[in-house]
């Protein structure tokens, strides 16, 4: 059993349509059509909503998507056009709130890897293949790859995993065309991202996207390279060979995981609420994560 512990209602807004709750974002749609976007601050973990929220994290995602999409724009568009939110919202969905193009989704999770660790580590122990990409022996957790290496996913529902699938099913799911556009861009936007916050202190080890057609172009969708997104570790903590230090919520994966938390992660009850030091300790690394990579303090 998955999903969310208390699923919350979705706000009413004049001119606006709920369409979808989803883990951690509530979409919209608007009287033109557009998709409203609104990242609250809920935390997923193992599959579950959390009952506690992290303050503050929607905006900080929000605005780190905005700060990367500014610096894509000449590689692949995205589907970003006003960050208003709309007359009659809630106060509270100003800065969490992206009103976007309206695409057809494709139904992909296009993962990039450059570090070997979560299910790509797991699947490299087994067969040393990542989605069918053969690696060089002798690799550990949190090595870095040769080169980046596109691993994509089938989208999950709220409840269901994300499974990893081979490039072949991506072909036949999209086509032969698509597919291959979706490895180029993928790779090229993840090399982009992955110098540029190497420049900054952090590795991005790996990070998924989404992309969708407007028209006959292929749009850059959702959020980009947050630490919700992407494993996010300090380039001066990496040190194969161990689980990496890194700028997400691995302070709630642990406490949930620890006898602490008196919670069975494989049994059939909710996570428990989360402690105050671990909300904190978490916004803190969501904070530090868009203060070091973008150059501007988090108000």
């Amino acid at each position: 059993m998955s999903g969310f512990v208390e699923k919350p209602e979705p706000a009413e807004v004049p001119g606006l349509v709920h369409l979808h709750t989803g883990k951690v974002r509530d979409l919209y749609r608007d009287e033109h059509g557009n998709l409203v976007m609104v990242a609250s601050d809920r935390m997923s973990a193992y599959d579950w909503v959390l009952p506690t929220e992290i303050p503050g994290k929607g905006r900080i995602l929000t605005q780190l998507s905005l700060w990367w999409f500014d610096r894509l724009t000449d590689l692949v568009p995205n589907h970003v056009l006003s960050t208003d939110a709309p007359p009659g919202a809630p106060a509270d969905w100003a800065g969490r709130t992206l009103v976007c193009r309206s695409l057809d989704m494709l139904p992909v999770e296009c993962v990039a890897r450059g570090y070997l660790t979560g299910s790509g580590l797991a699947e490299y122990r087994q067969t040393r293949t990542v989605c069918g990409l053969a690696l060089p022996e002798g690799l550990e957790d949190g090595s870095e790859l040769p080169s980046a290496i596109f691993t994509p996913a089938t989208k999950a529902e709220v409840g269901e995993h994300d499974e990893n699938v081979p490039y072949e099913e991506v072909a036949r799911q999209v086509g032969a065309e698509t597919a291959a556009q979706l490895r180029q861009l993928t790779l090229a936007v993840y090399g982009r991202a992955r110098d540029i916050a190497r420049d900054r202190g952090i590795i991005v080890a790996d990070t998924k996207f989404e992309f969708g057609f407007g028209g006959r172009d292929l749009v850059l969708a959702d959020e980009v390279l947050t630490p919700d997104s992407s494993r996010f570790w300090p380039a001066d903590e990496w040190q194969p060979g161990r689980a990496q230090p890194s700028y997400d919520k691995q302070f709630v994966r642990d406490w949930l995981t620890s006898p602490a938390s008196g919670w069975d992660r494989h049994g059939h009850l909710p996570p428990p609420p989360l402690p105050e030091e671990i909300v904190e300790r978490t916004h803190a690394k969501y904070a530090e994560a868009y203060e070091r990579l973008t150059g501007t303090k988090w108000a």
